[in-house]
């Protein structure tokens, strides 16, 4: 009897590993920017990307490891719901790179944006102090480029601080993510 029972306990084993695998990645899954809604300081992207900011960040690779640093000086302007924002990159290399984004401000609280190195329209969302943003970026490496994709997450903390998180991923597997800190300056 026991012998029949041996199939039965492998595919009940298989099914359990199956269902326990599928659990862990729907609680991997990303967070839904609705839950921030009720979240204060409430972020209006065109107000604190409207003047100068200049940001302070770090590229992690996959096992955690710091492997680049840099500064953005950025200025941001707004006409109606149409913005230009205007980043310059400083490596701890020395090396620099500049991206303009062309932005666009939707009624329902979302955002497009392109760029000269995204591929396609990047797609963002805002609700309460915080605002996911998706896109593909064009990152050239040893001659190469690359389309990778990024999810940030921005966090406002006070009128003239935002923190971003941003992962960043080649066919769904994380190969690092980028921190940033945005500091808002004085007209």
């Amino acid at each position: 009897m026991s012998s029949l029972l041996t199939p039965y306990r492998t595919l009940c084993t298989l099914l359990l590993s199956v269902l326990t695998a599928a659990t862990l990645l729907v609680g991997c899954a990303s967070n839904d920017i609705a839950q921030y809604a009720a979240e204060r300081p409430s972020l209006d992207l065109d107000r604190f990307f409207n003047g100068k900011v200049v940001a302070h960040g770090i590229f992690q690779n996959r096992s955690g490891q710091v492997v680049r640093r840099f500064t953005v000086d950025m200025v941001g302007t707004w006409e109606g719901n149409q913005g230009v924002l205007d980043e310059r990159f400083t490596y701890s290399d020395g090396k620099t790179e500049r991206r303009i984004w062309r932005l666009t401000k939707n009624a329902d609280g979302r955002y497009t944006g392109t760029a000269d190195d995204v591929a396609g329209v990047a797609q963002g969302r805002a609700a309460g102090n915080a605002f996911q943003w998706a896109y593909t970026l064009k990152l050239p490496v040893d001659g190469t480029v690359y389309e990778v994709q990024f999810d940030d997450w921005m966090y406002l903390v006070d009128e003239q601080v935002m923190l971003n998180r941003a992962t960043m991923s080649k066919f769904g597997v994380r190969l690092g993510e980028v921190t940033l800190s945005f500091h808002k300056l004085a007209p």
